[in-house]
């Protein structure tokens, strides 16, 4: 039985309007690592509000991530649509298959899960249906 986790392994962040001290709206470039039923690596970026300097957002954040990676086995690329709440005590992030945007032996993709965690270590569920190949549901402790 395997975890379902991805890691991030790379942030690059900067303020794109607004300033240090007061609101301001970023822009974050991240790089993951997925292990478990998604075993790949992946490309995200997010649009992120802070109210002020010192808050960790708040706000419901939106992001796109590309995925390299196999599904059930399967090879091929993805896109995420993610929608991501950011505070002091982590993430929450709730994420879909963009349709049309699998490749490869995951071509006819749909699915979408959850994460959530205060840790670069990240479990997540993903419920995703695979063309001729069967409908799985996978929460971050293995089970299916």
């Amino acid at each position: 039985m395997s975890t379902n986790s991805y890691t991030v392994t790379s942030w690059d962040e900067h303020v794109v309007a607004g300033s240090d001290t007061g609101p301001h709206y970023a822009h974050a470039h991240a790089t993951s690592t997925y292990r478990g039923v998604i075993e790949g690596t992946a490309s995200v970026d997010y649009l992120l509000y802070y109210d002020e300097a010192t808050a960790h957002g708040g706000q419901r954040a939106p992001g796109y991530e590309r995925v390299e990676d196999s599904v059930a086995g399967r090879s091929g690329t993805f896109v995420l649509r993610h929608d991501v709440a950011y505070t002091a005590n982590g993430i929450s992030d709730r994420f879909t298959v963009v349709p049309g945007s699998a490749t490869g032996e995951l071509a006819g993709l749909e699915g979408s899960g959850t994460a959530a965690s205060a840790n670069e270590t990240v479990p997540y569920t993903f419920d995703y249906h695979l063309p001729e190949g069967g409908t799985d549901s996978v929460d971050p402790r293995g089970g299916a």
